[in-house]
């Protein structure tokens, strides 16, 4: 009973978190390409969609199930993204349902010792909604290689760096890999998983690259900051690397990581209030933000 409780909960809470993530990511290749890479625009909105109903089954299976920790934590939703995708939606022109993210905020959670009542219908449901996940994870996979490809053969071009897309492709794979361990399809273990601080550390580094390069050259205060906390996580990663363990100096990353969200959700709230001159959408914003506060949560575990 509590392994199949720790399979379910785990199951939706990770659905919760990526599909959310991964159909951000779609749209973001979506309204990157332009008019000559219209086939690729169609195929992310394709997986755009079917992401959105992935993240939807979840939403519908996680009420009192999913544990409150994980709905508080910021990771999930924040208190700007309804307005975020508004905006941006507004902005590119493509629609983005706002339901989900309005369902999400009402489902309620249960304390981590409580027990969840579960019923064979439902672990078969989740089961099914991870071998359906992998589907279309891996679809999106493919769809980042052959668009980093792309890029860098200077086949194409798009609004999105090519290490954005390296890095929205490590994410895919991790979901992937999350999602083969809970089904026993890899039983090896994955270095990303086992080194799961390095790899939210590198993301938040590139976070604050990403963030540096898409602000408009005259917000030099912010460009300057930005660039310190790329500096700083970096200088973690060296000095993990650096340790033949390869753990980065406890309470290092908390602390920094705190700062940085601080940071990024003073960012969006500039941004939403059209008081931040960059390249950057109010989605890209607050999605950022919700990864930071997810990293936060694993490192206060």
């Amino acid at each position: 009973m509590e392994q199949s409780q720790d399979y379910v909960v785990r199951s939706l809470e990770l659905h919760l978190f990526f599909a959310r993530i991964m159909k951000e990511h779609a749209f973001f290749l979506k309204v990157g390409f332009l008019p000559p890479g219209a086939g690729l625009a169609q195929e992310s909105e394709a997986l755009l969609r079917q992401l959105e109903a992935l993240l939807a089954r979840a939403i519908s299976l996680s009420n009192l199930v999913v544990r409150s920790c994980v709905l508080d934590s910021g990771e999930l939703f924040t208190e700007f993204t309804l307005r975020a995708e508004c905006q941006t939606q507004q902005l590119t022109g493509t629609a983005l349902n706002q339901e989900l993210t309005r369902r999400v905020m009402a489902l309620r959670g249960r304390d981590c010792g409580a027990e969840v009542c579960l019923s064979p219908q439902l672990t078969r449901q989740v089961q099914q909604l991870n071998r359906d996940g992998l589907g279309l994870v891996n679809c999106l996979i493919r769809l980042k290689e052959r668009t980093l490809a792309a890029l860098n053969s200077c086949s194409i071009a798009t609004a999105n760096y090519p290490l954005l897309i390296e890095h929205i492709l490590r994410e895919a794979r991790l979901y992937r890999t999350h999602l083969m361990e809970l089904e026993g399809l890899d039983t090896c273990g994955c270095q990303a998983v086992q080194d799961g601080e390095l790899f939210w550390t590198q993301i938040m580094m590139e976070h604050a690259l990403f963030i540096r390069g898409l602000l408009d050259p005259g917000e030099e205060a912010l460009i300057q900051t930005a660039d310190g906390f790329a500096s700083d996580y970096r200088r973690l990663l060296e000095t993990a690397g650096a340790a033949q363990d390869r753990v980065i100096c406890s309470g290092s990353p908390l602390v920094l990581t705190r700062k940085f969200r601080d940071f990024k959700r003073s960012g969006v709230d500039g941004i939403e209030r059209c008081q931040i001159r960059s390249l950057i959408l109010p989605l890209l914003a607050d999605h950022v933000l919700r990864e930071a506060n997810h990293y936060i949560r694993l490192l206060e575990a």
